[in-house]
Protein backbone atom coordinates (compact mmCIF):
# COMPACT_ATOMS: atom_id res chain seq x y z
CA UNK A 1 0.00 0.00 0.00
CA UNK A 2 2.69 2.65 0.84
CA UNK A 3 5.24 1.17 -2.05
CA UNK A 4 4.61 5.00 -3.82
CA UNK A 5 5.87 6.75 -0.63
CA UNK A 6 8.78 4.01 -0.67
CA UNK A 7 9.30 4.89 -4.24
CA UNK A 8 9.20 8.54 -3.33
CA UNK A 9 11.65 8.73 -0.62
CA UNK A 10 14.03 6.54 -2.54
CA UNK A 11 14.64 8.52 -5.43
CA UNK A 12 14.97 11.67 -3.43
CA UNK A 13 17.15 10.03 -1.71
CA UNK A 14 18.96 8.95 -4.63
CA UNK A 15 19.02 12.17 -6.22
CA UNK A 16 20.15 13.99 -3.15
CA UNK A 17 23.16 11.92 -2.74
CA UNK A 18 23.89 12.10 -6.25
CA UNK A 19 24.22 15.90 -5.97
CA UNK A 20 26.50 15.48 -3.37
CA UNK A 21 29.01 13.15 -5.24
CA UNK A 22 29.14 16.43 -7.89
CA UNK A 23 30.47 18.83 -5.63
CA UNK A 24 33.53 16.67 -4.49
CA UNK A 25 31.78 13.59 -1.96
CA UNK A 26 32.72 10.10 -2.25
CA UNK A 27 29.84 8.55 -3.82
CA UNK A 28 30.39 5.12 -1.66
CA UNK A 29 31.46 7.23 1.63
CA UNK A 30 29.43 7.24 4.60
CA UNK A 31 29.49 10.72 4.06
CA UNK A 32 28.06 11.16 1.18
CA UNK A 33 24.82 8.58 2.19
CA UNK A 34 24.67 9.73 5.74
CA UNK A 35 24.43 13.66 4.72
CA UNK A 36 22.15 12.34 2.09
CA UNK A 37 19.50 11.02 4.77
CA UNK A 38 20.37 14.14 6.60
CA UNK A 39 19.15 16.56 3.81
CA UNK A 40 16.14 14.22 2.97
CA UNK A 41 15.10 14.86 6.77
CA UNK A 42 15.54 19.08 6.48
CA UNK A 43 13.79 18.93 3.29
CA UNK A 44 10.89 17.00 4.76
CA UNK A 45 10.75 19.12 7.74
CA UNK A 46 10.94 22.31 5.66
CA UNK A 47 7.80 21.49 4.03
CA UNK A 48 6.04 20.51 7.03
CA UNK A 49 6.78 24.59 8.16
CA UNK A 50 3.39 25.39 7.80
CA UNK A 51 1.45 23.11 9.75
CA UNK A 52 4.42 23.45 12.78
CA UNK A 53 2.97 27.52 12.69
CA UNK A 54 -0.88 26.42 12.37
CA UNK A 55 0.14 24.18 15.36
CA UNK A 56 1.81 26.81 17.20
CA UNK A 57 -1.68 29.17 16.59
CA UNK A 58 -4.04 26.14 17.96
CA UNK A 59 -1.52 26.09 20.65
CA UNK A 60 -2.29 30.31 20.82
CA UNK A 61 -6.17 29.93 20.47
CA UNK A 62 -5.98 27.30 23.34
CA UNK A 63 -4.31 29.57 25.59
CA UNK A 64 -6.85 31.87 24.76
CA UNK A 65 -9.94 29.59 25.30
CA UNK A 66 -7.99 28.82 28.97
CA UNK A 67 -10.26 30.80 31.08
CA UNK A 68 -13.60 29.46 29.75
CA UNK A 69 -12.00 25.69 29.85
CA UNK A 70 -11.73 26.29 33.48
CA UNK A 71 -15.17 27.05 34.07
CA UNK A 72 -16.15 24.20 32.08
CA UNK A 73 -13.93 21.77 34.40
CA UNK A 74 -15.24 23.02 37.17
CA UNK A 75 -18.54 22.98 36.26
CA UNK A 76 -19.12 19.28 35.38
CA UNK A 77 -15.86 18.45 37.16
CA UNK A 78 -18.24 15.44 38.29
CA UNK A 79 -19.83 14.30 34.86
CA UNK A 80 -17.17 13.55 32.24
CA UNK A 81 -19.22 12.84 29.13
CA UNK A 82 -20.96 16.39 29.89
CA UNK A 83 -17.75 17.61 29.89
CA UNK A 84 -16.31 16.22 27.14
CA UNK A 85 -18.97 17.84 25.11
CA UNK A 86 -18.97 21.23 26.16
CA UNK A 87 -15.07 21.49 25.95
CA UNK A 88 -15.73 20.32 22.04
CA UNK A 89 -18.73 22.54 21.60
CA UNK A 90 -15.94 25.31 22.33
CA UNK A 91 -13.49 24.32 20.51
CA UNK A 92 -16.44 24.76 17.51
CA UNK A 93 -17.45 27.71 18.14
CA UNK A 94 -13.98 28.96 18.16
CA UNK A 95 -12.57 27.22 15.05
CA UNK A 96 -9.75 25.33 17.34
CA UNK A 97 -8.98 21.91 16.29
CA UNK A 98 -6.95 20.12 18.57
CA UNK A 99 -5.62 17.79 16.62
CA UNK A 100 -3.30 20.17 14.98
CA UNK A 101 -1.08 19.72 17.57
CA UNK A 102 -0.41 16.33 16.90
CA UNK A 103 -0.54 16.61 13.05
CA UNK A 104 2.87 16.67 12.20
CA UNK A 105 4.52 14.26 14.25
CA UNK A 106 1.52 11.94 12.35
CA UNK A 107 2.78 12.86 9.41
CA UNK A 108 6.45 12.28 9.79
CA UNK A 109 5.53 9.07 10.76
CA UNK A 110 4.98 7.70 7.41
CA UNK A 111 8.50 8.99 6.15
CA UNK A 112 10.10 7.38 9.09
CA UNK A 113 8.72 4.02 7.92
CA UNK A 114 9.48 4.60 4.74
CA UNK A 115 13.16 5.42 5.44
CA UNK A 116 13.28 2.20 7.74
CA UNK A 117 12.20 0.20 4.74
CA UNK A 118 13.91 1.73 2.19
CA UNK A 119 17.11 1.08 4.45
CA UNK A 120 16.29 -2.13 5.06
CA UNK A 121 16.18 -3.65 1.42
CA UNK A 122 19.45 -1.74 0.92
CA UNK A 123 20.85 -4.15 3.89
CA UNK A 124 19.21 -6.80 2.38
CA UNK A 125 20.65 -6.32 -1.13
CA UNK A 126 17.75 -5.69 -2.36
CA UNK A 127 17.64 -3.23 -5.78
CA UNK A 128 13.98 -1.74 -5.27
CA UNK A 129 12.32 1.55 -4.75
CA UNK A 130 14.58 3.39 -7.59
CA UNK A 131 18.52 1.41 -6.51
CA UNK A 132 20.28 -0.08 -8.85
CA UNK A 133 22.50 -2.90 -7.75
CA UNK A 134 25.17 -0.91 -7.98
CA UNK A 135 24.28 1.97 -5.86
CA UNK A 136 22.52 -1.21 -3.40
CA UNK A 137 26.45 -2.38 -3.08
CA UNK A 138 27.51 1.32 -2.38
CA UNK A 139 25.20 2.03 0.03
CA UNK A 140 26.00 -1.26 1.71
CA UNK A 141 29.59 -0.71 2.45
CA UNK A 142 29.13 3.19 3.34
CA UNK A 143 30.22 3.55 6.66
CA UNK A 144 30.51 6.28 9.45
CA UNK A 145 32.78 5.81 12.07
CA UNK A 146 33.68 2.56 10.70
CA UNK A 147 29.67 1.50 10.97
CA UNK A 148 28.28 0.78 8.09
CA UNK A 149 24.87 2.55 7.48
CA UNK A 150 23.06 -0.46 6.91
CA UNK A 151 24.14 -1.83 10.19
CA UNK A 152 22.36 -2.97 13.08
CA UNK A 153 23.24 -3.77 16.35
CA UNK A 154 21.17 -7.20 16.15
CA UNK A 155 22.39 -8.60 13.55
CA UNK A 156 25.56 -11.42 13.98
CA UNK A 157 29.28 -10.35 14.09
CA UNK A 158 29.62 -12.48 10.95
CA UNK A 159 27.03 -10.14 9.22
CA UNK A 160 28.92 -6.70 10.39
CA UNK A 161 32.05 -8.50 8.88
CA UNK A 162 30.27 -9.05 5.50
CA UNK A 163 30.31 -5.65 5.62
CA UNK A 164 33.65 -5.24 6.17
CA UNK A 165 33.49 -3.49 9.50
CA UNK A 166 35.08 -4.84 13.06
CA UNK A 167 31.93 -5.87 15.14
CA UNK A 168 32.67 -4.57 18.34
CA UNK A 169 33.31 -0.85 16.63
CA UNK A 170 30.23 -0.89 14.71
CA UNK A 171 27.92 -1.83 17.34
CA UNK A 172 30.00 0.67 19.95
CA UNK A 173 28.87 2.84 17.17
CA UNK A 174 25.37 2.04 17.16
CA UNK A 175 24.96 2.13 20.83
CA UNK A 176 26.74 5.56 21.13
CA UNK A 177 24.19 6.98 18.60
CA UNK A 178 20.89 5.02 19.86
CA UNK A 179 22.26 6.79 23.54
CA UNK A 180 22.09 9.84 21.53
CA UNK A 181 18.62 9.51 20.02
CA UNK A 182 17.12 8.78 23.57
CA UNK A 183 18.81 11.82 24.68
CA UNK A 184 17.78 14.19 22.10
CA UNK A 185 13.95 12.42 21.94
CA UNK A 186 13.71 13.45 26.23
CA UNK A 187 15.01 17.01 25.19
CA UNK A 188 12.63 17.42 22.53
CA UNK A 189 9.69 16.30 24.43
CA UNK A 190 10.80 18.19 28.07
CA UNK A 191 11.28 21.64 25.75
CA UNK A 192 7.90 20.86 24.53
CA UNK A 193 5.97 20.02 27.80
CA UNK A 194 7.68 23.26 29.23
CA UNK A 195 5.88 25.21 26.66
CA UNK A 196 2.52 23.18 27.03
CA UNK A 197 2.76 24.29 31.29
CA UNK A 198 3.13 27.32 30.27
CA UNK A 199 0.01 27.72 28.20
CA UNK A 200 -1.88 25.44 30.36
CA UNK A 201 -1.24 25.04 34.05
CA UNK A 202 -4.32 23.47 34.38
CA UNK A 203 -3.23 20.78 31.63
CA UNK A 204 -5.00 17.40 33.03
CA UNK A 205 -2.82 15.45 30.54
CA UNK A 206 0.44 17.32 32.59
CA UNK A 207 0.94 13.76 34.53
CA UNK A 208 0.67 11.24 31.79
CA UNK A 209 2.80 13.72 29.68
CA UNK A 210 5.69 13.61 32.14
CA UNK A 211 5.54 9.98 32.36
CA UNK A 212 6.57 9.65 28.69
CA UNK A 213 8.71 12.29 28.80
CA UNK A 214 10.64 10.34 31.40
CA UNK A 215 10.41 7.18 29.32
CA UNK A 216 11.71 8.94 26.25
CA UNK A 217 15.19 7.52 26.73
CA UNK A 218 14.13 4.17 26.26
CA UNK A 219 12.94 5.25 22.37
CA UNK A 220 16.94 4.80 22.36
CA UNK A 221 16.60 0.72 23.02
CA UNK A 222 14.02 0.55 20.12
CA UNK A 223 17.53 2.05 17.86
CA UNK A 224 18.82 -1.70 18.52
CA UNK A 225 16.84 -2.98 15.85
CA UNK A 226 16.98 0.04 13.20
CA UNK A 227 19.62 0.64 10.77
CA UNK A 228 22.50 3.39 11.50
CA UNK A 229 20.75 5.21 8.52
CA UNK A 230 17.59 5.35 10.41
CA UNK A 231 18.99 6.48 13.44
CA UNK A 232 20.93 9.72 11.46
CA UNK A 233 17.45 10.38 10.53
CA UNK A 234 15.84 10.47 14.00
CA UNK A 235 18.80 12.53 15.52
CA UNK A 236 18.10 14.72 13.06
CA UNK A 237 14.65 15.14 13.34
CA UNK A 238 15.20 15.41 16.85
CA UNK A 239 17.58 18.53 16.51
CA UNK A 240 15.50 20.26 13.65
CA UNK A 241 12.35 19.94 16.09
CA UNK A 242 14.48 21.42 19.30
CA UNK A 243 15.47 24.64 16.99
CA UNK A 244 12.17 24.97 15.50
CA UNK A 245 10.19 24.92 18.76
CA UNK A 246 12.74 27.55 20.38
CA UNK A 247 12.64 29.83 17.37
CA UNK A 248 9.09 29.93 17.15
CA UNK A 249 8.38 30.19 20.90
CA UNK A 250 11.34 32.19 21.82
CA UNK A 251 9.54 35.67 20.49
CA UNK A 252 5.91 34.85 22.17
CA UNK A 253 7.42 34.08 25.08
CA UNK A 254 9.71 36.41 26.30
CA UNK A 255 6.49 39.03 25.00
CA UNK A 256 4.63 37.07 27.71
CA UNK A 257 7.25 37.49 30.44
CA UNK A 258 7.30 41.46 29.79
CA UNK A 259 3.60 41.85 29.88
CA UNK A 260 3.50 39.80 33.04
CA UNK A 261 5.48 41.92 34.89
CA UNK A 262 3.61 44.95 32.95
CA UNK A 263 0.21 43.82 34.61
CA UNK A 264 1.87 43.12 37.86
CA UNK A 265 3.51 46.67 38.18
CA UNK A 266 0.24 48.04 36.54
CA UNK A 267 -1.78 49.30 39.45
CA UNK A 268 -5.32 48.82 37.85
CA UNK A 269 -3.65 45.22 37.34
CA UNK A 270 -4.70 44.96 33.88
CA UNK A 271 -3.44 41.86 31.57
CA UNK A 272 -1.45 42.85 28.64
CA UNK A 273 -0.96 39.06 27.74
CA UNK A 274 -2.66 36.90 25.18
CA UNK A 275 -5.33 36.15 28.17
CA UNK A 276 -5.58 40.03 28.69
CA UNK A 277 -6.93 41.22 25.86
CA UNK A 278 -9.95 41.60 25.90
CA UNK A 279 -9.45 43.69 29.04
CA UNK A 280 -7.15 45.95 27.89
CA UNK A 281 -9.53 46.37 24.60
CA UNK A 282 -12.00 48.07 27.09
CA UNK A 283 -10.78 51.75 28.02
CA UNK A 284 -13.66 52.78 30.89
CA UNK A 285 -11.60 51.32 33.81
CA UNK A 286 -8.99 52.99 32.85
CA UNK A 287 -10.50 56.32 31.69
CA UNK A 288 -12.79 56.17 35.44
CA UNK A 289 -10.13 57.19 37.77
CA UNK A 290 -9.61 60.45 35.95
CA UNK A 291 -13.07 61.06 35.55
CA UNK A 292 -13.31 61.12 39.56
CA UNK A 293 -11.83 64.68 39.87
CA UNK A 294 -14.22 66.58 40.99
CA UNK A 295 -13.74 70.53 40.72
CA UNK A 296 -16.63 70.95 43.19
CA UNK A 297 -14.27 69.66 46.03
CA UNK A 298 -12.56 73.10 45.53
CA UNK A 299 -16.00 75.21 46.99
CA UNK A 300 -15.04 75.19 50.45
CA UNK A 301 -12.22 77.43 49.10
CA UNK A 302 -14.72 80.22 47.60
CA UNK A 303 -16.56 79.90 50.29
CA UNK A 304 -14.03 80.63 53.16
CA UNK A 305 -13.02 83.39 50.88
CA UNK A 306 -16.41 84.93 50.56
CA UNK A 307 -16.38 84.66 54.27
CA UNK A 308 -13.06 86.96 54.81
CA UNK A 309 -14.54 89.65 52.25
CA UNK A 310 -17.37 89.47 54.27
CA UNK A 311 -15.74 89.87 57.70
CA UNK A 312 -13.70 92.72 56.04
Amino acid sequence: MLDWLYNIVGWVLIHIHSALTTVGFNPDSGWAWGLSIVALTILMRLIMVPLFVKQMQTQRKIQDMQPQLMKVRERYKNDKQRLQQEQMKLYQESGTNPLMGCLPLLLQMPVFFALFNVLRNVAQGNANYGFTPSLVESAQNAAIFHAPLAAQFLMSNQELANYGANPFIAKTVIVIACIIMGGTTFLTMRQSMKRSTVQMPDNPMAQSQKIMMYLAPAFGLFGLGMPIGVLIYWVTNNLWTMGQQHFIYRKPATAGASDTADATASPNGSAKGLLGKRKESAPEPVEEPKIERRQPRKQPRAKRSGGNQRKG
